[in-house]
């Protein structure tokens, strides 16, 4: 599958894991550390850009307790017909992008969003794709966050009310102590190392999910990792850019 087509089946993406879909489940344990690590690092008055932001649940929690400069940017169309009907008051202040990562971040200023957030997006950008890495970098001006699966277990052994996908290998790393960083960590590889080894996976013989190691991936554009912990799905790391 090239990159055009993983962008097509995710712009069309209906049923399981489209926006109603999250719209569904609304909220949850994950949109709840975005906000404790927003609010620690940037404060309600950041500007805010969610990268596949679908029909809004997590953006929506922010502006629940906040946050009201909001942008999100979803390739799928029928996010916005989801997020206006479940979201009405975050689909009328909030800017929204209707395109590709790839082609919304390109026309963004440097340093253009306090922060940059991501949950289960970013390990479906295929490999001819991977420049949009140093594009994220460039537009964050404070903090980027990432939620992303790094050889967990399958998501048949867990509940399904996450994001995105997982997929169907059940091939396990060692477990991530909360609040670790791979640099401050002893020992072979990282989980970073071990997932980014791992390559590709596809979810129930759609979808390709590709293992990266993010911490390497985004200290190498300049950042630098000041978090890092295990949620129930996936690994959240956070990242500060060199003025801060």
């Amino acid at each position: 599958m090239d990159s055009n087509e993983v962008r097509k089946e995710w712009a069309e993406r209906s049923g399981e894991y489209s926006p109603s879909y999250y719209a569904y489940y609304g909220p949850d344990e994950t949109s709840e550390l975005i906000l404790d690590l927003l609010d620690s690092f940037v404060g309600s008055d950041a500007a805010v850009v969610e990268l596949g932001c679908s029909s809004g649940r997590h953006l929506a929690h922010l502006r629940d307790h906040g946050y009201d400069d909001l942008h999100g940017v979803e390739i799928n169309d029928e996010a916005f017909d989801v997020m206006a009907e479940t979201y009405p008051d975050l689909a009328a202040d909030g800017t929204f992008y209707n395109d590709a990562i790839e082609n919304a971040v390109a026309a963004f200023e440097d340093d253009r969003f306090d922060a940059v957030f991501s949950v289960e997006t970013l390990q479906h950008i295929h490999p001819d794709d991977e420049a949009v890495f140093g594009e994220l970098a460039r537009i964050t001006g404070d903090l980027l966050v990432t939620v992303e699966n790094e050889n967990r277990e399958s998501e048949a052994e867990s509940d399904l009310d996450g994001d995105r996908t997982e997929g169907r290998d059940t091939a396990r790393d060692g477990q991530r102590e909360p609040r670790e960083s791979d640099s401050e960590r002893e020992g072979s590889d990282s989980d970073g190392e071990l997932a980014a080894r791992r390559g590709v996976n596809y979810v129930d013989g759609e979808f390709p999910l590709y293992y990266r190691n993010w911490n390497r991936i985004f200290t190498e554009r300049g950042l630098t990792e000041v978090e890092c912990q295990s949620t129930k799905r996936d690994t959240l790391r956070a990242f500060r850019s060199d003025g801060n």
